[in-house]
C-alpha cells in the first residue's frame, strides 16, 4: 500500500471511495484481450463522470477521417458571446476511455474556460495503432478550423488539450499541425501528460509500484499495445519530449504531485521554456494521476480546472 501520509485529505477519501467501488467488480487488468477490462474500466469511470456545469447545449457530431467516422461530442456552455474552441482528447492510456468518461471534465472546462468544447473518441489501441489515434485529432482539429462555422464554432480560435495519453495527442497534434499545413492553434493545455516513455526518472522510482493512480507496469503496457516497436517510441510525435519544441503556441502544463509522470513533465515544462514557447504551469501538492476526475469532491481538481480556464481566457484575450 501507498504512504498516504502525503495526500491531501480530499484526494484520500476520493481514493478510497473508488477502491470501495471497484471491489464489486472484476479487477481490471493490463492484458490482452482488453474487451472485459475495458467495459469495467469504463463503467468505474462513469461514476465520476457525472454531474458538473450545466450547458447550453450539447451535440453529437461526426467527422470523417483515415476512413473512420470519427465520434464528438461538443459542449456550449451558457454565454451570449461567440466563444473560443477547445478540441479535448481523452485520457486512458490510449486503450480505454471515451467521451462518455470524461463527460465532467469536459462540462467543467466548457463553463470554466468560457470555450465551446468538442470532445473526440479517437481510435483505441491494440486496435489501432500509432499514430492513427494521432492522425485522428489532428484531422478533426483541421475539420473545426475549416468548417466550425457550420457547427456553430468559432474556427478561428482553437485550443488543444488532454490528460495523461490525451494529453500526448494534445501535444503530438500541435506539432503535426506546426509541421504540415496548420492551422495555426492558440494553445495547448496538457494535464498530467504522458510526454516521454522513459521509466527511469524520480518519479516513476517514488510512484511506479502503484497506488498513485498510474504504475510503472500499467505505463508499460499502455505504450507496448500503442506503440508495439520499441524504435517508434522514440518519434517525437510520440513522445514529445524528445521532439524539437519551437514554434509552438502556448503551453499549459498541470501536474500532479505524486504522479509517474511528474517528472517527465517537468522536463517538457523546461524544455519548452528553453525552446521559446510561453509556457505556464502548477502542481497540485498531495494529488494523484489522474485527480481531475475527481472536481465532485476534490477542491485540488477544481482549482485545477480554474486554473486552465483563466489561462484560456487570457490567451483568448477575454
Amino acid at each position: 500500500m501507498p504512504d498516504r501520509s502525503r495526500w491531501d485529505p480530499e484526494m484520500a477519501a476520493f481514493t478510497a471511495e473508488q477502491e470501495k467501488a471497484a471491489a464489486a467488480y472484476p479487477p481490471v487488468r493490463v492484458e490482452l484481450p482488453l474487451a472485459p477490462h475495458r467495459k469495467v474500466n469504463d463503467l468505474l469511470g462513469m461514476r465520476t463522470a457525472v454531474g458538473g456545469p450545466v450547458m447550453a447545449e450539447t451535440t453529437d457530431r461526426w467527422v470523417e477521417a483515415r476512413g473512420r467516422r470519427v465520434f464528438c461530442r461538443v459542449f456550449r456552455p451558457v454565454t451570449d458571446r461567440v466563444v473560443p474552441t477547445l478540441v479535448y482528447f481523452h485520457g486512458g492510456g490510449w486503450v480505454w476511455a471515451n467521451v462518455d468518461t470524461h463527460d465532467r471534465m469536459t462540462r467543467e472546462y466548457a463553463a470554466a474556460g468560457e470555450v465551446a468544447v468538442v470532445s473526440v473518441d479517437y481510435a483505441l489501441s491494440p486496435e489501432a495503432k500509432f499514430p492513427q489515434a494521432l492522425e485522428e485529432c489532428a484531422a478533426v482539429v483541421r475539420f473545426v478550423a475549416e468548417h466550425g462555422a457550420s457547427w456553430g464554432l468559432d474556427p478561428a480560435r482553437v485550443f488543444v488539450g488532454g490528460d495523461s495519453a490525451g494529453g500526448n495527442l494534445a501535444l503530438a497534434t500541435a506539432l503535426l499541425l506546426r509541421d504540415t499545413s496548420g492551422p495555426a492553434l492558440m494553445g495547448v493545455l496538457a494535464n498530467y501528460p504522458v510526454s516521454d516513455s522513459r521509466f527511469d526518472t524520480e518519479s516513476y522510482r517514488a510512484f511506479g509500484a502503484g497506488g498513485y493512480g498510474l504504475s510503472t507496469e500499467r505505463m508499460a503496457f499502455y505504450w507496448s499495445v500503442y506503440v508495439p516497436h520499441d524504435i517508434d517510441r522514440l518519434h517525437p510525435l510520440a513522445a514529445p519530449l524528445r521532439a524539437d519544441l519551437t514554434g509552438l503556441p502556448p503551453v499549459m502544463v498541470l501536474l500532479a504531485e505524486l504522479d509517474v509522470l511528474r517528472s517527465e513533465g517537468e522536463a517538457l515544462v523546461a524544455k519548452l521554456r528553453a525552446s521559446g514557447v510561453a509556457v505556464e504551469t502548477e502542481t497540485f501538492a498531495g494529488t494523484v494521476h489522474g485527480f481531475l476526475r475527481a472536481t465532485g469532491s476534490v477542491r485540488k481538481a477544481r482549482d485545477a480546472v480554474a486554473t486552465a480556464g483563466a489561462w484560456m481566457k487570457r490567451v483568448a484575450g477575454g
